[in-house]
């Protein structure tokens, strides 16, 4: 399979963004009301929401809503609350070197993902990320130099809450810090389970285990597959082998300090690697986030995408999927 990639400029909210809501909307539609539209909450549960938790994305929200045409159905998914529930898998890690290096795969179904990377300034905050959900990220990087991504928590429970892109979203346009995003991330209500890893330029950094059912967690760790402090899930533990990736990133940064070429190489072979597509989590891509150069890359398998964040370019990208 090859997956059509495009890298999207646009500082505010414009033609650019409404032709991506036009392409998407169709299929992200289809899977909203999978359960019937009633399954989800109305429009004023969505903004009240989003007013009582993320109050700074209400501007953003309502001119999003007016690009989309402003229908029911489209504000109350753009709010991304209580959306229907979704898994993947996904590998994360710092690289234990001087500079702070966020490395992670993204596992996941290649017909259920936009191959989207945005550049915005929204709110006056420079964000650079992998897009989901129209307006959500699954990692980025903002121009205080804070780096995050997400892995899946490993949990069935589902909950009343935001999807974690959105949340993502959220504190990449109002954190600098690590500190300042595990507080937020401390706060702010989830529909699933999942481990949230942020490093800032200063090399601090922390991983939230975040639940729709108790509070977060916050850990000094550096690792994130996809269970959270104990297996709790025993067969999505064995599908994904998410035990055995952890000890394998636990015991790369434990054992030596590898160059950094070196262990962004390894999430390039498995077992991080996945070409399970068939089974629906293989791996898409690997980013790379370095905060104090303010700069992305995706690689894939003999090739590297570098995007730094105030020199970025827009383009396009095919990539063969290897495996698929």
């Amino acid at each position: 399979m090859i997956i059509r990639w495009r890298a999207i400029d646009e500082p505010q909210p414009g033609p650019k963004w409404a032709g991506l809501f036009q392409e998407f909307w169709p299929d992200y539609h289809q899977w909203w009301i999978r359960e019937g539209p009633e399954a989800r909450p109305g429009y004023l549960d969505s903004v009240n929401a989003l007013k009582t938790h993320m109050p700074e994305l209400l501007p953003l929200y309502e001119e999003l809503c007016d690009l989309a045409g402003g229908a029911d159905h489209a504000a109350r998914f753009l709010s991304f609350y209580c959306p229907p529930p979704y898994l993947s898998a996904c590998s994360q890690a710092l690289w234990p070197g001087p500079e702070p290096v966020l490395v992670r795969n993204y596992d996941y179904s290649p017909h259920a993902f936009d191959g989207v990377v945005m550049r915005t300034e929204w709110l006056g905050r420079t964000v650079l990320g992998t897009s989901d959900s129209l307006w959500g990220l699954v990692d980025g990087i903002n121009d205080a130099g804070l780096a995050m991504s997400l892995t899946f928590g490993g949990r069935r429970v589902v909950g009343e809450g935001f999807g974690v892109p959105l949340i993502l979203r959220y504190v990449l346009q109002t954190c600098e810090t690590a500190e300042e995003a595990g507080a937020a991330l401390s706060r702010l209500p989830t529909h699933m389970s999942y481990n949230v890893t942020v490093v800032d330029r200063s090399r601090k950094f922390l991983t939230a285990f975040m639940a729709p059912d108790r509070k977060a967690v916050l850990k000094h760790v550096s690792v994130a597959t996809n269970h959270q402090e104990k297996v709790e899930w025993d067969s999505h533990a064995r599908f994904t082998a998410t035990v055995e990736r952890e000890r394998f990133l636990l015991q790369r940064l434990t054992l030596h300090r590898e160059p950094e070429e070196k262990f962004i190489g390894a999430f390039l072979k498995p077992p991080l690697y996945s070409s399970a597509f068939s089974e629906g989590f293989g791996t898409l891509y690997t980013a790379v986030y370095r905060p104090r150069k303010l700069e992305m890359e995706l690689r894939w398998p003999g090739s590297v995408w570098h995007m730094p964040l105030m020199a970025f370019d827009e383009r396009t990208l095919a990539v063969q999927v290897p495996g698929f």
